[in-house]
């Protein structure tokens, strides 16, 4: 039998709204898991690893983030750039940094990573507390 390939699901919290990745009034509660597609973010991020998302909540200087950029959302790392404005960054360096207006293009913060099918595979990026 060959074996079968994967499929891309959306994968979200039972609370959130179909429309969380396009609501810019996130409460700061929805989290949401993506899949790293791709190698832009590598070699922190592999493809396949499954990334947590916490939309809404404050991004700060070097944070991970799923920004939105012309209509699409993109995940880098969130930076300043020489004049001071924000600019979201690959750590890949295949892939040019792309210039934001500012932190309003942010839709959520990484808060974890972890590998499918590892328990002990989690990788905290920001400090985790009970809410």
């Amino acid at each position: 039998m060959q074996p079968r390939k994967p499929i891309n699901i959306p994968v979200v919290s039972a609370t959130a709204r179909e429309d969380a990745m396009t609501d810019s009034n996130c409460s700061g509660n929805e989290i949401v898991a993506l899949m790293v597609l791709g190698d832009s973010m590598a070699p922190e991020f592999i493809e396949g690893e499954i990334l947590v998302i916490e939309m809404g909540a404050p991004a700060t200087d070097g944070s991970f983030v799923i920004g939105s950029v012309n209509g699409e959302f993109i995940f880098r790392q969130l930076g300043r750039d020489d004049r001071g404005g924000w600019r979201l960054h690959a750590l890949n360096p295949a892939f040019p940094d792309i210039e934001i207006s500012g932190r309003d293009a942010i839709k959520g913060v990484v808060t974890h990573k972890k590998k499918p099918g590892s328990r002990k595979s989690v990788k905290y990026y920001v400090s985790h507390s009970a809410h």
